[in-house]
């Protein structure tokens, strides 16, 4: 990690502190906290897994579905098709909720194909996972919303929801407006939806993701799971400094259903899988 992402990261540290996303993480067995995460909402964002996914993906497949996790977001099919994939899910148990698809395959002809695939895969959700830096501006982040909402129509018709996963930079402050909340604002919430990386949304020092849900009740279906080392860097789930319980307490109000994984650089992504799936079981809030 360079300098000046680190010199970031110290100071958005500082920030998620104050928004109470900042502290050590509770206990599973804390005193008072008594409500679990369904079994059937732990995933894995396969990102996580993709080294291993590129050389034996069904393998990989195999040995989340043995530590126990139920579900999967699919971002990179490393050669595999739609049905491809589905077959191996299928094969080994476990169910894919959303696949991530590229914001100019969404916003263009491609579109249709894409929300078929999802079908194929049997997720319910198509994600854009970011916004080309030519956007990034109040006015690029308006016309994203608009291209969402024709997006979000189009995937209704479809029996699928659009939702969009955020990056720090989308909570930055621009010209006075945060850019994420023109996104929660001009959007349909009837056509689109969230899915949060609670790791972003505490680097880009945007609100607590408790108040998030409670502010935007039900925009917030489905959850990147990731944990921040004190010193910035990505941990595995609950080696970290994130408050998760805290954040987990008004995900009710959220509208949150899956509880997906995701560590951008693990040194071992089998042993990480591990280590944040036995954290999240565990976990009450």
């Amino acid at each position: 990690m360079n300098g000046t992402r680190r010199a970031f990261l110290g100071t958005a540290l500082g920030v998620a502190a104050a928004a109470g996303v900042g502290t050590a993480p509770a206990s599973a067995t804390e005193s008072g906290r008594s409500r679990p995460i369904p079994p059937s909402g732990i995933g894995m964002h396969l990102y996580t897994m993709r080294t291993a996914l590129a050389t034996d993906f069904r393998g990989t497949l195999e040995r989340l579905a043995e530590i126990g996790y139920a579900t999967v977001g699919v971002s990179g099919r490393h050669g595999n098709s739609a049905a491809d994939i589905r077959r191996m899910l299928d094969e080994t148990r476990l169910k894919a909720v959303l696949e991530h698809v590229a914001y100019n395959i969404v916003k263009g002809a491609g579109l249709p194909q894409a929300l078929e695939d999802i079908h194929t895969l049997g997720g319910k959700w198509i994600v854009v996972p970011s916004l080309p830096g030519s956007l990034h501006s109040p006015a690029g982040y308006r016309e994203a919303a608009r291209e969402f909402n024709k997006a979000g129509l189009a995937a209704r018709e479809s029996g699928l929801k659009l939702l969009y996963h955020n990056h720090g930079t989308d909570h930055q402050v621009v010209d006075g407006v945060s850019l994420y909340d023109i996104l929660l604002a001009e959007t349909d919430p009837e056509l689109v939806g969230f899915e949060l990386d609670l790791y972003w949304a505490a680097n880009g020092g945007a609100s607590a993701p408790g108040e998030l849900f409670v502010r935007h009740p039900r925009r917030f279906p489905a959850l990147h799971v990731k944990d921040m080392a004190p010193n910035g860097d990505f941990a595995d789930v609950g080696s970290g400094v994130l408050d998760f319980p805290a954040m987990f307490d008004t995900a009710r109000r959220g509208g949150v259903k899956q509880w997906l994984v995701e560590h951008d650089s693990p040194a071992d992504p089998f042993a990480s899988a591990l280590a944040s799936y036995t954290y999240l079981s565990r976990l009450r809030y």
